[in-house]
């Protein structure tokens, strides 16, 4: 039962970082849709609130997606070299890709962010040009979800590696205090 639920919870993280890809690469395609001027690196610009939406949806979707892993999956850290040598390949493969999903949702929220945040004035925007911001967010979406699906499985993986350790060290230990008993 627990792995059918791994693969559901794999398959919402994924289907969640998907839709919003898809959805900031939509942004990015309505705000080219609005009405600007361009003279070397300066660009003028409408807003474009369809473009708002959108990135805001890509937003909360890409929020959600990693909120959902690291609640899921739980916290593995590794606090040192020396435990990180003497990790199982599963917790390594864990921590690393932990911190590379926060990298991707660190770099894709501040990219759907400041795209977003261009289309949510009520004015004309002048400024240097911001090509492709939320369409570069919505890319990094689907690399997130990679890494988050990843860390979420080994995570499990190691869950279910120390549960093992735990229960077979723990049945160790009593035939020899049955020994020391007799």
């Amino acid at each position: 039962m627990a792995r059918n639920m791994d693969f559901l919870v794999c398959i919402l993280i994924m289907v969640m970082d998907i839709v919003a890809g898809i959805l900031g690469i939509q942004a990015e395609i309505a705000q080219s849709k609005v009405k600007h001027s361009r003279v070397w690196i300066f660009e003028c610009r409408d807003p474009s609130y369809q473009a708002f939406k959108l990135g805001l949806a890509a937003i909360v979707l890409l929020s959600l997606a990693h909120i959902i892993t690291n609640v899921l999956a739980g916290c593995v850290l590794i606090r040192s070299k020396e435990e990180m040598k003497g990790a199982s390949p599963n917790k390594q493969l864990a921590f690393a890709s932990h911190v590379l999903a926060w990298i991707m949702l660190g770099i894709a929220f501040i990219l759907l962010i400041s795209g977003t945040s261009a289309n949510s004035k009520s004015r004309r925007d002048c400024g240097i040009v911001h090509n492709r911001v939320l369409a570069i967010g919505g890319v990094l979406c689907f690399i997130h979800g990679l890494f988050a699906v990843a860390y979420y499985v080994s995570a499990a993986a190691v869950m279910r590696e120390e549960r093992e350790l735990h229960q077979h060290g723990g049945q160790a230990n009593k035939p020899n205090q049955q020994s020391t008993q007799a």
